[in-house]
């Protein structure tokens, strides 16, 4: 591992941790307090990134049952996966919200082998179906969802964070902000005397989080979504430390910018439907083309989708059902 891989910052480091194309990286953070060492996010299990923690300790001169706990903001594997892994070599706990827990166990199908219940994957494909999804994409999906599996072996055993209830880890004193849409559950982690934000993928400084519909999951996700944006642009934060890309501090304009995106994109959707009554799959390819990969289909579809399901609870739009296909169709004013 190059020193690169670790930045120090005040009052605690950064260590990228290597992931899929396009966002090619996602932020570790270590903070150390009187109890030892916690590690939020500690990202995708693969031997890459395990041997980065093997090194970082290393360059540290620790060990890693020094690790007293690790805390996540959400059960996304590019930042949950590693939990379990680092729960063997440490007994440390591991911290998460009760919704983020459950959706994990959802997911993952409740793992601790490296093959997976395939309830969620049948469930999804289906929805993608419904939603007018080509039968070609459809076939690529199984393969690629079950590539998910060896990030997150194996799943740890979780303690509940409550919402509302301070935590303190790193010798500092944390409140806990719930919000959703991105992720079911996802925690925030502000600190107000120094005005830091630990924010996940809660708000990202350079490109908007993946809003997505997903089945067990949120059913009006981009709504819970905008919510949360204002319960966090509401924050006095000074600075904050996202989940992708490098920490900033115009977080309240933030914010705002990615509350106005949403609403662009909800109109350019609603022009979209009054051209015609549409599938959330014929309006994905409209807005995003029809080359993306499918890891990248599956979220502008599943975002789509949430979109969609935001204009029908403003009364701009409805849905039926056409055989086994969902359709939209404007509604005028």
């Amino acid at each position: 591992m190059s020193k690169s891989r670790i930045t120090v910052y005040e009052p605690f480091s950064r260590v990228r941790m290597e992931m899929a194309f396009p966002l090619r990286w996602v932020n570790s953070y270590v903070l150390r307090g009187e109890e030892g060492l916690t590690i939020v996010d500690p990202g995708p299990r693969s031997s890459e990134n395990e041997e980065t923690w093997e090194k970082a300790f290393e360059e540290w001169g620790m060990d890693m049952n020094e690790i007293a706990s690790i805390v996540l903001t959400h059960h996304h594997p590019d930042h949950y996966g590693l939990a379990g892994w680092l729960q063997e070599r440490s007994g440390a706990q591991v911290w998460m919200s009760k919704t983020a827990s459950e959706a994990a166990w959802r997911n993952w199908g409740g793992v601790q082998s490296s093959s997976a219940d395939t309830g969620f994957a049948e469930a999804s494909i289906e929805v993608y179906r419904q939603h007018g999804m080509a039968e070609s994409r459809l076939a690529e999906l199984p393969a690629h969802l079950a590539s998910f599996i060896p990030q997150v072996y194996p799943q740890p055993e979780v303690t509940v964070i409550e919402p509302g209830l301070p935590i303190r880890f790193g010798g500092r004193l944390w409140q806990p902000i719930q919000t959703g849409g991105h992720a079911e559950g996802h925690l925030s982690f502000y600190e107000e005397s120094t005005g830091i934000l630990l924010c996940g993928d809660a708000v990202l400084p350079r490109i908007s989080p993946n809003i997505s519909y997903s089945p067990g999951g949120e059913a009006h996700p981009l709504s819970s979504y905008l919510d949360g944006l204002r319960t966090l642009g509401a924050l006095k934060v000074a600075q904050a430390f996202p989940g992708h890309r490098d920490p900033f501090e115009n977080f309240t304009e933030r914010t705002r910018q990615l509350l106005a995106h949403h609403e662009q994109r909800l109109e350019r959707m609603a022009e979209l439907l009054q051209n015609g009554s549409k599938t959330a799959y014929e309006i994905c390819i409209s807005l995003f083309g029809d080359s993306l990969g499918i890891h990248q289909l599956r979220f502008a579809l599943s975002e789509t989708i949430a979109h969609l399901i935001e204009l029908e609870d403003r009364g701009k739009a409805k849905s039926y059902e056409d055989r086994v296909t969902i359709i939209f169709h404007y509604l005028t004013d």
